[in-house]
């Protein structure tokens, strides 16, 4: 049987990244092969995965991404099981990595995304060896992207929260900018403007300021009116321009853009938020 020296260990560790224990296995099974001894690292993370499947994974990491000219922007969420492999700096590095990815291909989506390939192996493929390395359920859920004349991101700390906005116009101030993709994060609206309101949601709203108002023991005839009132309601807390500005309560946020461009308008935003 071929001696396995800690040479070899660490030298499989850093083609893998699994733990020592896994490469000493896995050499020893191989008779020191290398390509045999990754090939059962790759499979027991298969193995794992499989395990693992109906699991939950419910934290995890997002990371948002604006390329260098700030017209196109995405953002990625990598799940797994416990907040300790989300802190993680490797998890985190592999995250950006995936997102880093994404912005440079622009993937029309996550399925894509996932067999866009990372040193000559498929991001799917990397998963599968870090649920492997990790011994947690690890997913890439979502996926998420906005092109524009200019876009900016924002990431709260802890990267459990982040938002991106499209302007109409570039060489936007970079405050007003940001201000904005932290009231999209903080705020979480469903729309830009009362407009862009789907029609299935004003409905559903219009029915549960009735319900309420009948539970109140509001008159029959008085409850189309009363909902109406309670979906203007919903239109001030709920789409962004009508918003109360986070750091000046006194303005709407649309009153805070005009004030620092009349032209200035916002044309698309994105947010994904992790148990927040």
């Amino acid at each position: 049987m071929t001696q396995i020296t800690i040479a070899d260990i660490v030298k499989l560790r850093k083609l893998t990244a699994a733990g020592i224990a896994d490469c000493k296995n896995a050499l020893t099974e191989a008779n020191g092969d290398f390509e045999k001894a990754i090939e059962i690292i790759r499979k027991k993370g298969q193995l794992v995965a499989n395990k693992r499947a109906d699991r939950e994974a419910s934290e995890g990491c997002v990371i948002a991404k604006i390329n260098s000219d700030f017209k196109s922007g995405v953002m990625v969420v990598l799940n797994c099981e416990t907040d300790f492999v989300a802190k993680n700096q490797n998890f985190i590095d592999f995250t950006t990595n995936i997102a880093e990815l994404a912005l440079d291909k622009f993937p029309e989506n996550l399925e894509h995304l996932k067999q866009l390939k990372i040193e000559n192996r498929t991001v799917f493929e990397h998963l599968t060896d870090k649920i492997g390395t990790i011994g947690e359920k690890i997913e890439l859920c979502q996926y998420e992207k906005i092109k524009s004349s200019y876009v900016i991101s924002y990431i709260h700390p802890g990267n459990k929260l982040a938002s991106l906005v499209g302007f109409n116009k570039t060489n936007v101030d970079l405050q007003t900018a940001k201000d904005i993709a932290m009231q999209v994060a903080a705020m979480n609206p469903v729309a830009i403007d009362k407009g862009d309101v789907p029609q299935t949601l004003i409905e559903k709203e219009l029915e549960i300021g009735k319900e309420q108002a009948r539970l109140e023991g509001k008159p029959e005839n008085m409850l189309d009116k009363i909902a109406l009132g309670k979906l203007n309601k919903f239109y001030k807390d709920c789409t962004l321009l009508n918003q109360e500005f986070i750091k000046n309560n006194k303005l709407t946020v649309r009153d805070y853009i005009k004030s620092a461009d009349k032209e200035l308008e916002i044309t698309s935003f994105r947010r994904i938020s992790l148990n927040l």
